[in-house]
């Protein structure tokens, strides 16, 4: 657990943040007791949470490791969260030493502790997926990516959070619009075939916060990587993409590696 000593400045740890549960869930250090005593609670609402988060993160740098045997050299982590080893840096520089990685989030918390270990090639950025013509703009502006190379979006674990009205689909197609060819897109999503218990427990769960789940359909998912070369076996349950030995679990979470033709 996160030591007092150690506190990011602006972080209040008397407060449950969803980046310092994730971190619990995980098997990070970086939560306190306020954090913990959250997750405990969400556990036995939703048991299945710590096995998700650990297979959407073998998930995440499975991706990692295939765009950098692609050749890509710059990798874009949007919802990056609280550092965590192994992270998307660690694993695409095992492939290249010169490999890039931005790691993003809209969450101050998660900036001060990047902005505390981030280390030479990862570089913290403060910004919001619901405005990516701002997070491109800056990428470019501060020299961070070369958008006439390919490049990686990691986007996981978090479109699931962004609302209809805040047209996660155009979202895709600008980011999608600016990657050169041979760019790779790394996504999740939670879909609506999960158990029906499990969704109707969630929505009550969350009624009014700040994580409330918008599931959707794995069509409407699909519409959204069209134009895109998706990688076998497509999209489906993340348990799919690795080795056989995750366990079934009562929310679906979709996952595809896609590659701009």
């Amino acid at each position: 657990m996160s030591d007092f000593r150690r506190l990011p400045m602006g972080v209040d740890p008397y407060k449950p943040n969803s980046a310092r549960i994730y971190n619990y869930m995980l098997g990070g250090k970086d939560y306190y007791e306020a954090d913990r005593e959250y997750a405990e609670r969400v556990l036995k609402v939703a048991p299945d949470s710590k096995a998700l988060a650990r297979i959407s993160r073998r998930f995440l740098l499975a991706g990692v490791k295939m765009a950098a045997e692609a050749g890509v050299r710059q990798f874009i982590d949007i919802g990056a969260g609280i550092p965590f080893s192994p992270s998307v840096h660690e694993v695409a520089r095992k492939i290249d030493p010169s490999a890039r990685v931005v790691s993003i989030d809209f969450d101050p918390v998660v900036f001060a502790h990047a902005t505390v270990s981030s280390s030479p090639g990862d570089t913290p950025m403060l910004a919001d997926l619901r405005q990516p013509d701002t997070i491109i703009d800056r990428l470019a502006a501060e020299g961070l990516i070369d958008f006439e190379q390919p490049v990686a979006f990691l986007i996981v674990g978090v479109l699931h959070f962004i609302m209809d009205d805040e047209h996660p689909a155009e979202i895709i197609a600008q980011l999608r619009a600016v990657m050169a060819p041979g760019s790779h897109l790394i996504l999740t999503h939670a879909s609506s075939d999960s158990d029906s218990n499990f969704i109707r427990q969630a929505m009550s769960a969350t009624r009014g916060s700040s994580a409330i789940l918008a599931l959707r359909s794995r069509a409407e998912i699909a519409s959204y990587v069209a134009g895109f070369d998706i990688v076998d076996p497509g999209l489906a349950p993340i348990q799919d993409w690795l080795d056989g030995d995750s366990p079934t679990t009562r929310v679906e979470i979709l996952g595809c590696i896609c590659r701009k033709p």
